[in-house]
């Protein structure tokens, strides 16, 4: 039976290895976390050494077991392309324990909002009828996209510049575009919108699309009349068939088909007229209908009518003059000599006096007429071999006209009766002779430094009073170096296609350049200046990351410890430094802002602290503040301000015996003291400088270690005690600081314990300067000693009490115990007595 137990035993722990060999350990983390982050660690399952097989992505100490990611960013979306929802996972195997055991890890990658949404097309389109009614919806057929998942794929939609005609909802899968206010395409045939799509991550990203809704015409306005129709016209006579008497125009706002118009008479227009006249039924012209031959004046009133069901009947009305035909009226014929074109006369400006036109006045009535100009000033008419010849009187300038009509009048010779008139079209043609010209010679515009690239500056504007091409101007930009500013060359819109940085350059000076199309051109100048405003875009700097300082213990308080030197690149309030603090509480420093120094504020000890570690905080007076830190060490200097203390020999009493057998060069005992300062103010010197007897003492002592020799053996006269005054004293400047001891030694074949109860008397060796001995108390040392002795004889008084007693107790336990003869009785009293003897 034991022998089945113990197979069961190892089938079991072999079982529970295997499952142990290919145990799987989960861990999660966020993705796109950056290198070095712990996620997890296989320390609380698995023994060390730790190693991790063939991933990229993780590194796992050998040591500690935690695991850190790598330079290999993890990214979901890489990993796992196709995933909508689920985990997103890496595996990766593990080995661990000192048998290397595998491990299979999985790490279950985290989304996190990093997929703003996008939409696959740029522009949205939609045609909609102006007649929809409120509450109209829309489908849209695009949706949004966003590669992350869950709560981070969930995405809001809204409308932006709608004016509250339109807005988005959803439902389920399909968006929806809701009509909210009527439409009017008359007012308004184009609604241009943006779609913007919100997802829902903890710091939203969003995308946009264009989307533009085309109001689709419908039949609902109503043809007019236009207010510049003709009302009146007349014919001369002599017309014949097909001359066009006026036309008449109707308007209707609506699109295509809905805006078509037929013209008609009225019934009310008499069947004379009807005869008479012929009305287009679509262009609206009214023409004549036959050679029309009158011996007297005839007056026709013609009404058209627009008719577009259901709107009401629209009407205009013409009142036509037909004149009777009548005798040939004396004519001019013109005979051009300058340049002419479509009935008109052409005459380039600033030209001197120059023949126009030859005039021929034809008459056949038999009375004599002659030709003359009416109320010209720029012209004249000179008769000459039965003709007329017109010119120009002076030089034209096409600034201050440039089109003239020359009225030449027919009139009898004997009289002022006016048979006809003549007008005669005359067109001064521009030349380039006028520059451009600035509205003004200086601009002067500010703009703050960090802008966003290409924003618009200023649009300059300059004009030419010539004409068409010699009138048009363009823009260029002189002393544009580097290239950091743009103009528009048709608007003169100044732009800054760059950020600017005023700590780099505060102002701008341009030349701009009006130049027109003249051959050859003409130019115009004038000045630019951009100023560029401060932000406060930079922190103040200290001149150091880490100012050190050296100040002496003793330094005063209020003290100058040392200069802080602080700039800030920026100007005015933004880099004027307000304020600069010591962030370190417990330090004996604070900062003087006046003088930009570091004061010393409290008591400085070396002892205590041999250096102080404190940072300062430096802020600007910008909105929002900015600041920066530095780092000062200030390390305290040493001042002899600490006189040597003895601690060897403990006292002035302590008393040393030797044998007068001991070696000379011995060294007997040695005197140790310390000083709390540093450097030489801590370097102790020892010097004998008192003894007692006076006679030549067989002591010496070492300056620099203390250690108190026998230079020479010891004889007769040499018995007994010898007193020696030791003086410690410092190397310290400007003066050294001293203390004493006494050192006892007493001479003795028989080594006992020696004590002294009083301080020797001070016997200043004849070469030695008196020196006071270090103060000791001696009435509080020797009253301590009896004490001391008083209560060592108590306690050894209670100890033998207590060992009696137990010896007592432990006798009486025996003597019941004894159950053997008198003689062994008497021998255990013996013992006892001999015990307690």
């Amino acid at each position: 039976m034991n022998m089945v137990c113990l197979l069961q035993m190892v089938f079991l722990i072999a079982s529970v290895r295997q499952i142990i060999c290919h145990t799987l350990l989960t861990l999660s983390t966020l993705e796109e976390r950056r290198e070095g982050i712990k996620i997890g660690t296989l320390s609380t399952a698995y023994s060390p050494p730790y190693q991790l097989l063939g991933s990229s992505y993780l590194r796992v100490n050998e040591e500690t077991g935690d695991v850190y990611t790598t330079e290999r960013m993890i990214d979901r979306e890489t990993l796992c392309p196709s995933q909508e929802g689920g985990y997103c996972t890496i595996s990766a195997d593990a080995l661990v324990g000192p048998d290397q055991e595998l491990l299979k890890i999985t790490i279950i990658v985290e989304d996190i909002n990093d997929n703003a949404p996008y939409f696959e097309t740029n522009e949205i389109r939609l045609r909609i009828p102006e007649d929809a009614n409120v509450g109209t919806r829309v489908q849209l057929d695009v949706n949004a996209q966003d590669k992350d998942i869950g709560s981070n794929a969930g995405i809001i939609y809204h409308l932006k510049g709608a004016e509250g005609f339109f807005s988005v909802t959803q439902d389920r899968s399909a968006l929806e575009l809701i009509v909210e206010r009527e439409l009017d395409r008359e007012t308004q045939n184009e609604h241009c919108m943006v779609l913007v799509a919100v997802d829902s991550g903890s710091v939203p990203l969003s995308a946009t699309v264009s989307l533009v809704v085309t109001v689709l015409d419908v039949d609902d306005q109503c043809p007019q009349f236009s207010p510049d129709n003709p009302q009146t016209v007349s014919v001369p006579g002599g017309a014949t068939r097909g001359t066009i008497v006026a036309q008449v125009h109707a308007i209707d706002p609506d699109l295509g088909s809905n805006s078509q118009i037929t013209y008609s008479f009225s019934l009310q227009v008499s069947d004379r007229a009807k005869k008479l006249f012929h009305l287009d039924r679509n262009t609206g012209r009214i023409s004549i209908t036959m050679d029309i031959r009158l011996e007297s004046l005839e007056e026709h009133v013609l009404k058209v009518v627009v008719n577009s069901p259901p709107c009401p009947i629209e009407q205009t009305q013409l009142t036509v003059h037909l004149q009777p035909l009548l005798s040939p009226e004396p004519n001019v014929e013109i005979k051009y000599v300058a340049q002419y074109r479509n009935q008109t006369i052409i005459l380039r400006e600033n030209e001197p006096p120059t023949l126009l036109a030859l005039l021929e006045l034809r008459d056949i009535s038999g009375v004599q007429k002659i030709l003359s100009l009416e109320d010209s000033t720029s012209f004249s008419l000179k008769a000459q071999a039965g003709s007329y010849l017109l010119s120009s009187s002076k030089p034209l300038d096409f600034e201050l006209c440039s089109k003239y009509l020359v009225t030449v009048v027919i009139s009898e010779a004997q009289g002022k009766h006016v048979h006809a008139r003549k007008e005669i079209k005359v067109v001064v043609e521009d030349v380039n002779d006028n520059s451009p010209l600035f509205k003004e010679t200086f601009y002067q515009v500010e703009i703050e430094e960090n802008n966003k690239p290409n924003i618009s500056l200023v649009q300059v504007s300059a004009s030419d009073a010539d004409s068409q091409l010699y009138g048009k101007v363009s823009y260029r930009l002189i002393n544009n170096n580097p290239a950091l500013f743009n103009i528009n060359e048709v608007t003169g819109v100044v732009s800054v296609l760059e950020p600017l940085d005023r700590e780099k350059q505060g102002e701008y000076s341009l030349t701009l350049l009006a130049r027109d199309n003249g051959s050859p051109p003409l130019e115009a100048f004038s000045s630019l200046s951009i100023k560029v405003l401060d932000q406060n875009d930079n922190q103040p700097m200290f001149v150091t990351s880490h100012f050190i300082f050296f100040i002496s213990e003793g330094i005063p308080r209020l003290a100058q410890v040392g200069k802080i030197g602080i700039v800030d690149a920026d100007e005015g309030d933004n880099g004027k430094v307000v304020d600069v603090q010591v962030l370190d509480k417990h330090v004996p420093f604070a900062m003087d802002l006046s003088q930009s120094a570091l004061r010393c504020t409290g008591e400085v000890d070396r002892e205590k602290h041999e250096h102080y570690e404190l940072r300062l905080l430096a802020i600007d007076g910008g909105s929002p503040q900015r600041s920066s830190t530095a780092s000062v060490t200030v390390f305290v200097e040493d001042v002899n301000d600490n006189q040597p203390q003895v601690l060897l020999p403990s006292s002035n009493l302590s008393c040393l015996t030797i044998s007068p057998n001991t070696r000379a060069g011995s060294i007997i005992t040695k005197i140790y003291a310390i000083d709390r300062d540093s450097g030489l103010n801590s370097d102790i010197t020892y010097q004998i400088i008192a003894r007692e007897p006076i006679n030549p003492s067989p002591f010496h002592i070492d300056p620099d270690s203390g250690n108190i020799t026998l230079v020479q053996q010891l004889v007769g006269r040499d018995y007994g005690m010898h007193h020696l005054l030791i003086r410690v004293s410092d190397r310290g400047k400007p003066a050294p600081l001293q203390a004493s001891v006494w050192v006892n030694v007493l001479v003795n074949e028989m080594p006992k314990q020696c004590h002294l109860t009083t301080a020797p008397p001070y016997f200043p060796l004849a070469s030695e300067p008196p020196l006071t001995p270090k103060p000791y108390n001696l009435t509080e040392s020797c009253t301590e000693l009896p004490w001391l002795l008083l209560l060592c004889g108590l306690g050894m008084m209670f100890f033998s009490v207590c060992m009696f007693l137990v010896t007592v107790i432990i006798f009486l336990r025996h003597k019941k115990m004894m159950c053997e003869g008198t003689q062994k009785r008497d021998h255990t009293k013996e013992h006892e007595l001999e015990y307690l003897n």
